[in-house]
Parts: structure tokens; sequence; C-alpha cells
């Protein structure tokens, strides 16, 4: 039995400021087992153990991992000084509706708290809420699975196929597949406020009016503070990083290289939509603003009776959206006329999207709302006749699924679904990396590939990989361990 003064722990941090690392690397010798932990402060991190033929060789082996970290930058420090991460919950108020007509509801579903997110694609309508809930709902409105998440979540977004729920444990959480994983792990000192994704890259926007971007290895990239703070907007896509906040929106290059513009919006940007030539501002000045990519130029604006919480488009631009902080929701053409006005019929919208004719809100009652946005309804609705609402139940043996941490396993190839991909966990300069070992694929590309069931030396199945355009691979659909 090992005493315990045979025990040696060596805890060290590496915090940067300006949005880089803020993590930590704790080394324990316990005899002949070496631990390591490591990870972001303020979070439990990853665990690795190896054994050694004797006590010398284990603390060698330690001694070394503390030397390369130090080499790097990092230095000895009392764990829980750092504080963990700060998390800004939004306040927000929500008065009745001066709207002389309620929206044409078609069903509801309360969540139990107040909602953020929202995604609807051609299958699914989804919802997150402040508790750490996520539903999954068909377009009729029945409930099809919940993801609990360990904390609230701030936002979902899509990028391709891929869904993504940003959390304030500071992990972003890919749902794409049946189980949960963290995707990306944002530094302790960025209080997120809201995020996007594009081609892999993570870009967060936060209280401190800083822009943080991260790539597909969950590496910091680069980061910029912009003139305002409070930066609830960040839409990207292949010419630029758009960043709302205190004072406007400003437009980045990609790569970090440049500010391309700054547009001064009348109030302070609550929250952005985008569609391919302009992106939307939502303020606190009662409009929304459609702004030029290109440009910065302000093109058209939308007036609204109160702050805007939300906006969305239907598809390109044609109509535009709103939601303002008194439980009313707008609907406006391409040039800025209101077309109408009607309550929600519950709290403000969060969050919405337009989506064939139907209209899907979140509101402050943690609400996810389907109106019907076609022509004849709205119609109907301003001469006072409306559908009831159906009221949408869980299911009591609704599927509830977790992160994962670790993943099922197969004994060989054969028994995976036909056409999976095999891909293996090497070292590379210190770090765990990702690559493919089936034919037809660039080996030389990496995998973004969960980083909680990354073991050196392991081989897993998934079903597929698609190229990004930045040169890497990324996975859809389940991952196994392969024996």
């Amino acid at each position: 039995m090992t005493t315990a003064a045979a025990v040696s722990t060596t805890y060290l941090e590496l915090s940067q400021e300006g949005g880089g690392a803020h993590k930590f690397y704790e080394v324990t010798v316990d005899g002949k087992v070496v631990t390591v932990r490591y990870g972001r402060i303020g979070a439990a991190g990853q665990i690795q153990t190896t054994t050694f033929p004797t006590a010398e060789k284990a603390r060698a082996a330690a001694a070394k991992k503390v030397g390369e970290k130090v080499r790097k930058g990092y230095a000895p420090a009392v764990r829980g000084q750092r504080a963990p991460r700060a998390v800004t919950r939004r306040q927000v108020s929500s008065a009745p509706s001066t709207a002389r007509a309620v929206a044409p509801v078609l069903w509801r579903l309360s969540t139990g708290s107040a909602a953020f997110g929202i995604h609807v694609d051609d299958e699914h309508c989804w919802v997150g809420n402040q508790a750490g809930d996520v539903y999954t709902l068909g377009h009729d409105g029945s409930v099809l699975a919940r993801f609990s998440l360990p904390d609230g979540v701030k936002c979902l977004v899509a990028d391709d196929f891929w869904i993504y729920a940003g959390c304030d444990d500071g992990k972003v959480y890919d749902l794409s597949s049946k189980l949960p994983f963290a995707a990306y792990d944002i530094a302790a000192d960025v209080d997120i406020f809201w995020l996007d994704i594009h081609e892999g890259i993570l870009n967060v926007s936060d209280r401190a009016g800083r822009l943080t971007v991260i790539d597909h290895e969950d590496e910091h990239q680069w980061a910029r503070r912009s003139q305002g703070e409070h930066a609830w907007m960040v839409r990207a896509d292949d010419r630029a990083v758009y960043h709302g906040h205190l004072t406007g929106v400003t437009a980045y290059a990609p790569d970090g290289s440049g500010e391309l513009w700054h547009t001064a919006t009348k109030g302070s940007v609550l929250f952005g939509w985008q569609e391919d030539d302009a992106v939307y501002a939502g303020t606190g000045h009662r409009v929304v603003q459609r702004l030029s990519k290109a440009t910065g130029a302000i093109e058209a604006t939308y007036h609204c009776d109160g702050a805007v919480y939300s906006c969305a488009t239907s598809p390109g631009g044609r109509f535009v959206f709103a939601g303002d902080a008194a439980s009313s929701v707008y609907c406006f053409d391409r040039d800025g006329t209101r077309l109408w006005k009607l309550g929600t019929g519950g709290g403000s919208a969060l969050s919405m999207q337009y989506r064939d004719e139907r209209l899907y809100l979140v509101t402050t009652d943690g609400s996810l709302v389907c109106v019907d946005a076609s022509e004849t309804a709205i119609s109907a609705a301003q001469q006072g006749t409306v559908p009831v609402a159906r009221d949408v139940k869980l299911a009591a043996a609704l599927p509830t699924y977790a992160p994962a941490t670790a993943v099922a396993a197969v004994a060989t190839v054969d028994r995976a679904p036909s056409g999976a991909v095999v891909v293996e966990c090497v070292q590379e300069g210190g770090r765990l990396r990702v690559h493919v070992v089936s034919e037809g694929y660039d080996a030389s590309w990496n995998v973004q590939f969960p980083r909680a069931i990354r073991q050196p030396g392991a081989r897993y199945v998934v079903d597929a990989l698609h190229p990004a355009a930045s040169g890497f691979y990324r996975v859809r659909g389940d991952i196994r361990r392969l024996l």
C-alpha cells in the first residue's frame, strides 16, 4: 500500500489576458502511477493515468511532463485562487402586448424555464432553456427527445448538418448524434453572450464586447475587442464575422487580420440575423436595421414599438420579423413597411425563426410557440379569429440523453454500419490528434473529434466523415470504440 508521504502533486496554470489560454495542468505521482489532470480553469478537466515499471521511472516521467509545461509558459499556482467562469444570466422584462389582436398560435410547449435557443430544420424543431434542457420536436409539436445538459443553454446554432448548444458551463455541445458530446471548451475568462459556428470554426461574443475565435481542434485562434460591451450578436460566413454590441455592428476578416467595417446602429444591438448579402440587427431603440455585408451601409430600418429582443427573415429577406419587449411580434416587407403586429399570447420572443409559413418563437415564459404566419391565418387573426392553441405535453417515457464521456465498443469493423470509417487517435507534438485510417481519405487531415473520448492509440468507427473547406474532416453520426 502506498503511504500518503509517497504521493506528490504539482499544480500549474497558464492564464493569458485578451481571450487567450486559461488552463491548468496537474501531475500526481503515487508510487508507480502518474495521474495527469488538465483542462480549463474552473472545470473538472480530463484525466489520464499511466503505470510505470518502477516508482523512479514514474517520478522521472512526471518531472518531464512538468518541465514541458513550464517551458510553454505554465507556472506553479494554488488551485482555486483564480475565479471560475463568470456567467451572466440575461435579464429581460416582458410587458403585456399592446397589439389589438393575438397571433394564430398552432401549438405551444412549456419548457419550464426561460428559453433563448431555437433552431428549425427540415425535420425537427429544437428549443433550449436556462435549465439546460434541449427538446427536439416534430413540426406538428410532438416531442421526440430531450437532451439534459449540465448548465443553462445560451443559444442553439446550426452549421450545415450539425446542431450545437452553447452552455453557461463554457462548453459547446454537438447534438447531431444520439448522444451529445462536448465539441468546444471556451476559456473561463470569456463570459459567453452568444456564439455562431461556420465550417467548424467557433465565434464567441461576450459581455466585455470581445469576439473570440476557436478552431475545429478547440484551439484559440484570435480575439478582438470591439468598441462596445454587451455583445449579443455574432454571425459568420466565408467573408467575415459580424459582431453586434453596445455601439453597433463591426465586421472582421475571418482570419482576424483586421476590421472590415464598423457601423453605428440606432441603439445597442440585442440580437442578430443574417442572409446571404445582409445582416439584421435588432436594437434597444425599437428598430431592426438591415446592413450590407459588403460595406456595412444601413439599407433599411424596420420600426417597432418596443426594444427588439429578436428578429428573423423569410428566405432572401422578403419578409422581416421582429419580437419586442412587450410580447408582440411584427412582420415587415423588405423595404420596411409594417404589414402586421400581433400579440404572442404569452411572453416576449427572445429568439425566433421562420420556416414554411410558420414563425417559431421561444419566449420569456419558457415556451416554444409555433405561429401560423400564412397570409390567410394572419388576416383571420387580425379580424379576431384564431385557432385554439394546442398545449404540447411531455411524454412520461420521453428519451433523455446526457453528454457522453465514453462510447460503446464494437469488436470488428464488420459489426459497424455499412460504409463506416475507421479513425485513429495519435500523439503529435504533445497533442492528441485524430486521423483517418480507412482508404479514400487524406490521412494528413485532422478529424474534429470529441476530446473527452480521445485515447492515444485507440481506433474508432464513425458513420461518416465530411470534409470542411479549411482542410479537416467532421464526424457525422455515431462514434464507436474499435476493440
